[in-house]
C-alpha cells in the first residue's frame, strides 16, 4: 500500500494544483507547541490541523482523551482547506508519524484515497535545506461529500468481546512495554493493559523518524495472518495510527483501530485489565 512520499517527491509536486500540504505538529505536553512553530515556519502552501482542536472531539466520561472530532466541523475544516475529493494530500508532523497518522486515518475514515504522510516529516525536509515560510495561506472553500468507511474503526463492544474471549481477534497495544505491562502508567487512572492484547510498540515501526520499509515490517507482524481482522489501540488514539500505517505497509487488508483506546477503555468500572 502506498502510504508514504519523500521531501523530494513534495519538493517535486508541492505546486501542483491538486496537492495539499498539512501540517499536523503537536506537542502532547505543550499543546500551543504546534501551531506556534506552524506560525514560525512551515513548508510553502501547508495549512495548519491541530490534533485537539481538530482531529479530536471533547473528552468526556467516556471516549477516551482523542476521541473521533465532530464530524460536521472536521468537514468543515477540510472545506475550509480547499479540499475536495479529488485533492492529494500530503500530510506531515515534526517527525513522530503519530500526529501525522491520525490525521491520515480520519482521512481515511472519511473515504479520501490520495493521502500520504511525508516520510521523516518537517525535520526531513529542512534537514534537505528546503524552503519554508511563515505565510498562512487561504484557499477558496469546496464541497466536501465524505464516504465514512466505518471498517476501519473497532467498536466497545468488539473490544469488549475480545477482553472476553468471546472473539480470537488480535489487538495490538501499540504502547510502551512498561505502560503495557502495568510497570508504569502516566496517563491513565489504572496501570495495565485490555486482557487479550499483545504489545508491539508504535515506535519499533520506525527509525528516527522514518518508518520502516515493508519487508521490515512484515517482520515485525511475521506472526499474525495478513488475510485476517487486526485490531490497533494505544492510550488515546493517536500513537496506534503508526501501527495501523505499519500493517497496511506490511499487506493487511483488515485493520482497524480503537480510537477511544485505553483511556476509553479503563473509564468504565466493570472493565478489567490485566498486568504482566
Amino acid at each position: 500500500m502506498s502510504v508514504l512520499v519523500d521531501a523530494e517527491w513534495l519538493k517535486e509536486h508541492m505546486d501542483d494544483g491538486d496537492v495539499r500540504i498539512i501540517d499536523c505538529r503537536f506537542s502532547l505536553g505543550n499543546p500551543a507547541e504546534g501551531r506556534e512553530g506552524y506560525n514560525e515556519s512551515h513548508i510553502p502552501g501547508a495549512v495548519f490541523f491541530d490534533l485537539e482542536k481538530d482531529l479530536s472531539g471533547y473528552a468526556k466520561k467516556h471516549g477516551g482523551r482523542h476521541p473521533l472530532p465532530n464530524m460536521k466541523n472536521f468537514l468543515r475544516k477540510v472545506e475550509d482547506a480547499g479540499i475536495d475529493k479529488q485533492t492529494t494530500i500530503v500530510i506531515y508532523d515534526e517527525k513522530e508519524g503519530a500526529f501525522a497518522g491520525r490525521c491520515w486515518w480520519l482521512f481515511h475514515y472519511i473515504g479520501h484515497e490520495n493521502v500520504f504522510i511525508l516520510n521523516g516529516g518537517f525535520a526531513a525536509w529542512k534537514k534537505g535545506s528546503e524552503k519554508t515560510e511563515s505565510f498562512v495561506p487561504h484557499y477558496p472553500t469546496t464541497n466536501y461529500h465524505p464516504n465514512v468507511n466505518d471498517g476501519i474503526l473497532a467498536t466497545l463492544d468488539e473490544i469488549r468481546e475480545i477482553a472476553d474471549g468471546d472473539r480470537m481477534i488480535p489487538l495490538i497495544d501499540s504502547r510502551s512495554r512498561e505502560r503495557f505491562s502495568g510497570q508504569e502508567e502516566p496517563i491513565d487512572r489504572i496501570p495495565g493493559h485490555i486482557p487479550g492484547a499483545i504489545n508491539l510498540p508504535w515506535t519499533e515501526g520506525m527509525n528516527e523518524g522514518y518508518f520502516l520499509g515493508p519487508d521490515e515490517q512484515k517482520e515485525r507482524f511475521s506472526k499474525l495472518k495478513k488475510d485476517e481482522p487486526v485490531i490497533v489501540y494505544c492510550g488515546s488514539g493517536v500513537t496506534a495510527t503508526p501501527n495501523f500505517i505499519a500493517l497496511k505497509v506490511a499487506g493487511f487488508t483488515d485493520v482497524k483501530l480503537y480510537v477511544g483506546s485505553y483511556s476509553d477503555w479503563v473509564s468504565y468500572e466493570e472493565h478489567r485489565v490485566e498486568k504482566e
